[in-house]
């Protein structure tokens, strides 16, 4: 029996996949769940599997092809198995014909001497056989011409591949090679392409900056962690404290978790915070849920299973919808200060960045502490000067005395 796989149905924000790549082709045997395609979207890529065991025995689709929500892209024969290569095929196909073994070598030569042409560049010409000026180029140079790959007509060396060569291996590269790949943007990568240039075109940005020292966090984070992992089963990161302090704050400037919609205002009476995660395919951004419900265990729990969904190509589209504010963190790589993109229905981002031990003044002394710069862009088209600054402010006091935040205060 047939059985067809169709594109899961696709939700009302996103309009089409694209076949990224089969994992399976017409023929091979295929368990049920077992992947068989790749759709890439604009928000994720999907893994589809399987529905049953059997054999594949049509593709309609060919890697790079658009399809749309519940379009048929495979037809598996139900509990069929694959067929193994006959024993007697091959040396079938290969024996020939008692009166054509000694013409068959001579075709074969021929159309091997016929191919050469078309498919071998021609050897860089000899020393003697170079132009004037290249030959005087090479010698002073002191490089073989055999050595360097041809430019001119019919692959001859040129005085521009002797310096382009000696240039190359001055600078290190294995034979004055200058290697350049072609390659088309994902859908992905076109979506966060789109978004972050209707970021720039639509939003009056404007980033405000501050800096935390982070003495009291990493503390208390010492002091609990074996207690925490114990309890929870997962370390307590930084990121937890930022998420609980940007909810906090969020209740006190309900501007900055609103959002523009036309000419009107919508005020969001919960905290979505969107988490950046980096990935091979680009960057994607998964919501907490009602961060202001959650405990710190729960948001690290969150954080850890989003990232690893995200890595291994797990994540839903469902995970990537709505969100209210955004936390992005280029510390991880070893950002000093940015300016980070808020990233549109949203209004505001905070940035968060690497961790510096660096002088400060406390109580008349110079004392070294681990601090930290952190950046809140926003609308300014419904986020004032004044409440972007407090709301950094909010957050330094939180995570400079997380024990406030601990007690909701």
């Amino acid at each position: 029996m047939a059985t067809e796989i169709k594109v899961p149905v696709l939700p009302e924000s996103v309009s089409d996949a694209t076949i990224a790549s089969w994992h399976k082709k017409v023929g091979d045997a295929v368990k049920r769940d077992e992947n068989l395609v790749d759709l890439e979207t604009d928000k994720v890529v999907l893994e589809v599997p399987s529905t049953v065991d059997g054999v594949i025995k049509e593709l309609k689709f060919a890697e790079g092809d658009t399809v749309t929500s519940q379009q048929v892209i495979a037809v598996i024969e139900e509990g069929a198995a694959a067929e193994a290569p006959k024993a007697d095929a091959a040396p079938a196909k290969e024996a020939p014909a008692a009166g054509a073994q000694e013409v068959q070598p001579k075709a074969q030569a021929a159309k091997a001497e016929a191919a050469a042409p078309a498919s071998t560049k021609p050897a860089p010409a000899a020393s003697s056989e170079l132009p004037p000026g290249a030959r005087f180029t090479a010698v002073k140079e002191g490089i073989d011409p055999a050595q360097v790959e041809g430019t001119g007509r019919r692959g001859a060396v040129t005085k521009e591949d002797i310096v382009n060569y000696a240039s190359g291996k001055t600078a290190g590269v294995s034979g004055g090679a200058r290697p350049e790949e072609r390659v088309p943007m994902t859908r992905i990568r076109k979506r966060i392409a789109e978004r972050l240039m209707q970021s720039k075109n639509s939003i009056a940005m404007l980033t405000s900056f501050n800096e935390v020292n982070l003495t009291n966090v990493m503390a208390m984070r010492k002091q609990l962690q074996d207690d925490f992992v114990k309890a929870n089963g997962i370390k307590l990161g930084f990121m937890s404290f930022f998420a609980k302090a940007a909810a906090n704050a969020l209740a006190k400037y309900p501007a900055v978790n609103a959002s523009v919609d036309g000419e009107d205002i919508i005020y969001h009476g919960y905290a979505d915070i969107s988490i950046a995660v980096s990935t091979d395919r680009g960057l994607v951004t998964p919501v907490l849920r009602n961060v202001e419900r959650m405990s710190f265990a729960d948001v690290e729990k969150g954080i850890d299973g989003y990232a690893r969904a995200a890595r291994e190509g797990g994540l839903k589209l469902e995970d990537l919808q709505g969100g209210t504010f955004t936390i992005t963190n280029g510390g991880t790589f070893g950002s000093l200060m940015s300016t980070p993109i808020v990233n549109p229905p949203q209004s505001a981002i905070l940035g968060m960045h690497t961790i510096k031990e660096r002088p400060i003044v406390e109580n008349g002394q110079v004392v070294a502490a681990p601090m930290m710069y952190i950046a809140l862009s926003y609308d300014h088209r419904i986020i004032d000067g004044k409440d972007a600054v407090l709301f950094l402010v909010d957050i330094k006091n939180q995570l400079e005395n997380p024990h406030r935040m601990l007690l909701g205060m």
